[in-house]
């Protein structure tokens, strides 16, 4: 079992630039519904996904998934993404959740096949580096499950509005809902708010334990968005590998029982001895300056 952990939990060893970096990315057809923006200067290492449909209120539908899995396809192998932030560049709403107006024209076939992609999209959320959700607006159904599958989430106090509202509209949450609601809040309050279809505002999202952080909204309507920027800043300085070893320690030992997660973080632990940035860390520390972490 450690040996299948062992290769199962080992970083990846090669890694290209991605394409797209400070473009739009393009989906099968029409116009870009996602830009992709690397940052610079004393942000540099985080990385921008912009989601910018605001003709359906940045609803899930086929191209807007199609450029999301494209564009975390491409990332996934880019080694200098240190953080990755999840934004909207429609003013008033985060992701409306899925495109029921396109939906309603699939069959039930097709359903089935799109609401399987769209799982696979949150899934491909999971990402090396650490996630964060910015959300400003509305974050309902879908939405709210893009949120949960990243690490962390902040949201504006009043604006942002959400909830896994499916049971109003004769569904069920199917990208992941059911799964990362009650693994965040406990079973009992995930199905108290799947069963009702409750909406919470930021704040009230924040004292359930929702989102990390709630805040006021400016004029501007981007709050969220600045103080997930000052916590992908935090991040940035920190030992890239150590970070994502950590993520992957946790996500990892959060499925099994602790005996398991201890077994996993000692796999963790082991894979990051050998790595220049542990020894910088140990020679900054002993030479009483800030450590320069370079990801290797």
């Amino acid at each position: 079992m450690l040996r299948a952990l062992t290769s199962a939990l080992r970083l990846p060893g090669s890694w290209r630039s991605l394409r797209t970096r400070g473009c739009a990315s393009h989906g099968a057809t029409g116009d870009p519904e996602i830009q992709v923006r690397a940052l610079t200067g004393r942000d540099q290492g985080i990385t921008e996904i912009l989601m910018n449909r605001p003709s359906a209120r940045n609803a899930l539908g086929n191209v807007l998934v199609s450029q999301l899995l494209e564009a975390l396809a491409q990332l996934r192998e880019d080694q200098q993404v240190r953080v990755l932030l999840f934004r909207s560049g429609v003013k008033g709403v985060f992701c409306a959740g899925a495109d029921l107006k396109e939906r309603e024209q699939m069959s039930e076939a097709e359903v089935g096949i799109f609401v399987q992609r769209l799982r696979g999209l949150m899934n491909e959320i999971a990402f090396p580096a650490p996630t964060i959700a910015a959300m400003d607006g509305f974050a309902l159904g879908g939405g709210l499950e893009l949120a949960l599958a990243c690490d962390l989430r902040v949201a504006a106090a009043s604006s942002a509005v959400m909830g896994l509202i499916e049971t109003t509209r004769g569904l069920l949450p199917g990208a992941g809902g059911t799964q990362r609601l009650p693994r965040c809040l406990g079973v009992a309050l995930a199905k108290e708010l799947i069963f009702t279809g409750r909406r919470l505002s930021g704040a009230q999202a924040q004292a359930l334990g929702l989102v990390n952080h709630a805040v006021s909204q400016n004029e501007e309507g981007n709050a969220a968005y600045h103080r997930a920027l000052e916590l992908a800043q935090e991040i940035l300085p920190q030992a890239p590998i150590a970070v994502r070893l950590g993520k992957v320690a946790i996500d990892r030992g959060m499925e099994v029982d602790i005996a398991s997660g201890m077994a996993i973080e000692g796999i963790c632990y082991a894979q990051n001895i050998p790595t220049q940035d542990r020894l910088e860390g140990m020679a900054a520390f002993r030479e009483k300056r800030p450590p320069r972490f370079v990801g290797k």
